[in-house]
């Protein structure tokens, strides 16, 4: 991440160093931390404190990256002046339903098959877990909320984008725009 950071703004011509690095984290804060956090703290509680136990979970949690691909080719596109192009807009869809599926949905299917497993419903799961289940379920699930806020929040743009420039200028349609054309015919 940093790298593509660092070479946007060496092509840019700006000097590198302790400034750039600086800038880096500012920007990228809470990336940054994300991945802080996910070494320094979800790699050693998976490997060294769960003895064993909740393979299941971890595999859920690893399906969690299945939109990360998505979500990097994005970027790559953007970068590369892409972002008009059809492989981005279905990149994108693919990154919306991917995203909800394995990162959002992830924490209620995996409360269901726990509540499946031990004979609850899925709303009565939450108060048979421990606590320390349900804060660090909420903990992990709150960058997920916010990401895909923002993910929508950046598609819902690009289609007002496209939608505008697909609307027909000071009343006049477009000349190739099927309305234009009857009117051509009816002249």
């Amino acid at each position: 991440m940093y790298l593509c950071y660092w070479h946007k703004h060496k092509v840019k011509g700006h000097a590198g160093g302790c400034e750039l690095f600086k800038g880096y984290l500012h920007k990228e804060f809470l990336m940054v931390l994300h991945h802080v956090f996910m070494v320094l703290v979800c790699f050693p509680v998976s490997v060294l404190w769960r003895e064993g136990k909740g393979d299941f979970f971890l595999g859920c949690m690893l399906m969690a990256e299945l939109s990360t691909p998505f979500v990097c080719l994005g970027k790559v596109l953007i970068q590369y002046k892409k972002q008009h192009t059809l492989l981005h807009r279905v990149n994108g869809v693919v990154m919306l339903v991917t995203f909800f599926c394995c990162r959002l949905l992830l924490f209620p299917y995996m409360y269901w098959v726990y509540g499946q497993r031990v004979g609850l419903p899925l709303y009565k799961v939450p108060f048979s877990l421990s606590a320390e289940y349900n804060i660090g379920a909420a903990i992990l699930m709150a960058p997920q909320v916010y990401w895909f806020y923002l993910i929508c929040r950046r598609a819902y743009s690009l289609f007002l984008q496209s939608m505008m420039s697909q609307r027909p200028k000071n009343g006049h349609p477009a000349p190739d725009s099927p309305s234009a054309k009857d009117q051509d015919c009816s002249q």
